[in-house]
């Protein structure tokens, strides 16, 4: 009787006089570690880049937080600057096309094989008649400074360029001063600013190749004078 109870003492339950059972620090920590890296605990982790993305939607929430906290209006003033900064960029891009390094220098207005107005001409409607319109606008303004050329309007000179050509050709023909500047500024932003022509600035161009053909220039005073001075003389 007495061995029976002896061996059934350890199942009996603990009583509150009972000594705790203690375990070291490092050794629970361990033991506690292991048990939570198991996979059980961990399925419905999320992923290293959830993990990120939230990290940076936090940090985006704080961000606007803190700004709306210093923003007249709060929320809503921030949002209002918010739109009205991003309409504000969408009308540069749409004004001034996609950004592009300026060139130091503009090149020549014409490349090193000389052709007649006619050709250049030729080659501008051959590119609009495949809505080519870049192409045909630089075509176009070739022929222009090329016919003034050949009208002894504008002296032939290598490496001039489509600014010089206009500002040059202005002052003979003042009455299309500011078309030909107009057309000089369309070459440049299609051969060297990155911007796309359309059917319009050709068709401008086309008009003012037309019209110049059938302006008369206007001398200046040194060429009326001259022939005036000439007829004096042979009439003494």
């Amino acid at each position: 009787m007495a061995l029976g109870a002896l061996r059934a003492a350890p199942l009996l339950p603990r009583t509150g006089d009972d000594p705790p059972v203690t375990i070291p620090r490092a050794p629970a920590r361990e033991a506690a570690e292991r048990e939570l890296s198991k996979p059980m605990y961990h399925e419905n982790d999320p992923s290293l880049f959830q993990r990120a993305l939230n990290r940076f939607w936090g940090w985006v929430d704080d961000l606007f937080s803190a700004a709306s906290g210093a923003t007249p209006g709060g929320g809503l003033g921030l949002l209002v600057i918010v739109l009205a900064v991003v309409l504000l960029i969408v009308a540069l891009w749409w004004r001034l096309g996609t950004p592009h390094r300026a060139a130091t220098s503009a090149p020549p207005l014409f490349d090193d094989r000389p052709r007649s107005a006619a050709e250049h001409r030729a080659a501008s409607e051959a590119h609009a008649a495949l809505a080519h319109w870049n192409q045909a606008v630089q075509e176009r303004m070739r022929a222009v400074v090329r016919a003034l050329e050949e009208r002894a309007l504008l002296d032939p000179r290598p490496g001039r360029t489509a600014d010089e050509a206009a500002a040059e050709a202005g002052r003979t023909l003042p009455a299309h001063a500011g078309r030909l500047r107009s057309a000089a500024q369309e070459f440049d932003d299609v051969t060297y600013g990155g911007r796309t022509a359309d059917e319009a600035a050709y068709l401008r161009l086309a008009d003012l190749d037309r019209d110049l053909a059938t302006t008369k220039p206007i001398l200046t005073s040194t060429a009326h004078t001259t022939p005036s001075n000439s007829s004096q003389r042979a009439a003494e």
